[in-house]
């Protein structure tokens, strides 16, 4: 049986755990992608950028770049 928790209890939580709680959250919602659907404006953006990525795929970036910019303007 899962025990239910409320809001109040949540917050009373320290930062840490509450870190934690919205990691599970999340980590749960990811691992069935198809069950948040998308609006048709993010399905347009999404095949608009492959299509420029097909045509040439130098214009990305590979994730260990992207994430090496984004940690060093911390």
């Amino acid at each position: 049986m899962i025990k239910k928790i409320s809001i109040a209890e949540v917050l009373k939580l320290n930062i840490p755990d509450r870190i934690k709680w919205v990691e599970d959250i999340w980590d749960s919602i990811a691992a069935i992608p198809e069950a948040v659907p998308l609006t048709e404006e993010q399905t347009e953006e999404l095949d608009h950028r492959l299509e420029i990525y097909h045509k040439d795929p130098t214009t990305g970036s590979p994730w260990t770049e992207v994430k090496k910019r984004i940690l060093s303007r911390e």
